[in-house]
């Protein structure tokens, strides 16, 4: 089959999804909002040395974030979820482990994806709302799949380059471009690998604490604020869209 073909063939299956989906269709990908927010979201954790910096950073700066976590990580760091719960931030669902979604049939992604959301919302005593897919990678199917368990694929606007290897300046000054209240960001507070079902990679060396400590800096001289997504669905709306990467 050709690319070409493939892609025709993946629309014609996302138009029959979605007309066939009773709910909100897309995913989220920013949110309109008359307030000053900038909408912090961390994936691959909990890790220390990453998580436990961030939360530092995000209370000085009197930040919200929310903390896509892989169970492959959660089951590791149970004392560190809790850490995030207790310090007041939303913790939301990035998978069982690191693979992505697209890789499984639909009931597989379905059933792997409920699994986790039970367990994790075990853990953290409240519903899980929100759902990123691995390397923001979905299709109709698995689109289909997360959303029929009630949970929204969340994707993003902006981003830190915190899996670069790059100058921490760098990194910050990424953070800045194209952002304005309402964006997401996507930023990390560990680094998947091989315990997390992904191939293992060299990670890039940063100071994950120093880091959101910068970004938040900026945006206050901009006059933002960092929020989590609920956060600032608390005072807007959220801005969707059909959204599919193989």
């Amino acid at each position: 089959m050709s690319g070409r073909t493939r892609v025709r063939r993946l629309a014609a299956g996302a138009k029959g999804v979605l007309r066939r989906h009773s709910g909100p269709v897309g995913s989220v990908v920013a949110v309109r909002t008359g307030q000053t927010h900038v909408v912090l979201t961390y994936d691959d954790g909990p890790e220390p040395g990453g998580t436990d910096a961030i939360l530092g950073s995000l209370d000085r700066h009197g930040a919200t974030a929310t903390f896509f976590v892989l169970l492959s990580r959660v089951r590791r760091q149970p004392g560190l979820l809790a850490e995030v719960v207790a310090a007041g931030h939303e913790v939301a669902l990035h998978g069982v482990d690191h693979q992505p979604l697209v890789d499984f049939g639909y009931r597989a992604a379905r059933a792997r994806t409920a699994a986790a959301r039970d367990e994790l919302e075990g853990l953290v005593g409240a519903p899980v709302r929100w759902f990123r897919p691995p390397y923001g990678r979905q299709n109709p199917l698995t689109w289909r799949a997360v959303t029929s368990l009630g949970l929204t694929p969340v994707l993003w606007g902006a981003t830190s380059w915190d899996w670069r290897d790059l100058p921490q300046a760098d990194r910050v000054a990424k953070a800045q471009a194209g952002v304005a209240p309402g964006t997401i960001l996507l930023a990390h507070d560990a680094f998947a690998g091989a315990l997390d079902g992904v191939a293992q990679r060299p990670e890039p060396v940063l100071d994950r604490g120093d880091l959101t400590d910068q970004i938040l800096t900026a945006y206050a001289a901009r006059g933002w604020q960092g929020r989590s997504l609920g956060d600032a669905l608390a005072d807007g709306t959220a801005v969707r869209e059909a959204r599919f990467r193989g």
